[in-house]
């Protein structure tokens, strides 16, 4: 299923999507770039991403033969409309919303602050869950530009607020000395690229939730992006990893996707590529068809 328009939607309408949609799993954008620090990107963001994933020529298949076309699978709802005072309430309730109607949301970025609320929302339902990121950088700034709900600053939200009960980093490259006390001060596993070689799989015992930021990526597979971060992970590098971990895999993002840096379109690929095996495993964790 091709999408053929852009709209943004409350988040009543939202809401009543995801009760209303028969997929375990469900994709949400959530366009904000209100908290970056460079550059901001436009409110289609995550559209382009669903446009690429959901292309009648594509091949709705995961690496795990979950089918996306099957409408008991997945379902993409649409974008709620943010850049408001309360933008981070709606994202927290569309999030427990999502999460206490037992189904898998992906949520679209929007830059990564919207995880704080996501996984504040995430806890409200299961409480503390185990955290997988994938990221260029920590996020862990106490603030940053003196804004402690900035894009560098989520974790340390919801590390300090207990949302989490565990945070495994993958694709670090940009530790500065006070984020290197941070990683200490909350006993973060910050697994930096240049230990690629050592690092081993996670291993969780319970829910799991998974943050992409798009800039783990070289910026050879992923140069839209407004923080571009040479040395960085490859896209099977990202997949290797979440197929080798364990726990059961709740909910994910997938964030920072800045269409105004791409190059014709290879990371909205690059990130559909990523929905769709998250959207595979988060199905296969939760109980869909074999």
């Amino acid at each position: 299923m091709s999408l053929e328009r852009f709209k943004l939607e409350s988040a009543d309408e939202l809401i009543e999507r995801i009760h209303a949609s028969p997929a375990t799993t469900v994709a949400i954008g959530m366009p904000t770039s209100k908290n970056s620090s460079h550059l901001r990107a436009g409110p289609k963001a995550p559209f382009l991403i669903a446009s690429e994933l959901l292309r009648d020529e594509g091949n709705p298949f995961a690496e795990n033969a979950r089918d996306l076309s099957d409408p008991s699978v997945f379902e993409y709802l649409g974008s709620v409309e943010l850049e408001s005072e309360d933008e981070f309430d709606r994202i927290r309730t569309i999030s427990a919303a999502a999460f206490r109607s037992g189904k898998r949301p992906l949520f679209l970025g929007g830059d990564h602050s919207i995880t704080y609320p996501i996984v504040a929302g995430l806890s409200d339902v299961l409480g503390p869950v185990s955290i997988l990121h994938f990221d260029a950088h920590p996020d862990l700034y106490d603030h940053f530009q003196n804004n402690p709900l900035s894009h560098a600053s989520p974790f340390a939200r919801i590390l300090e607020n207990d949302f989490a009960s565990s945070l495994w980093q993958f694709g670090i490259r940009t530790l500065t000395p006070h984020q290197c006390a941070q990683v200490s001060r909350f006993g973060v596993h910050c697994n930096e690229m240049r230990d690629h070689k050592k690092w081993m799989a996670p291993v969780f015992d319970g829910p799991v939730y998974i943050t992409v930021d798009l800039d783990a990526l070289d910026p050879a597979f992923a140069p839209g992006v407004a923080h571009q971060e040479p040395g960085g992970m490859s896209v099977r590098d990202i997949l290797d990893i979440l197929n080798e971990c364990s726990g059961m895999v709740v909910g994910s993002d997938i964030v920072e996707y800045n269409p105004g840096r791409d190059v014709n379109g290879i990371t909205a690929v690059v990130a559909a590529k990523l929905a769709r095996e998250l959207v595979g495993r988060m199905d296969s964790d939760g109980g869909g068809r074999a």
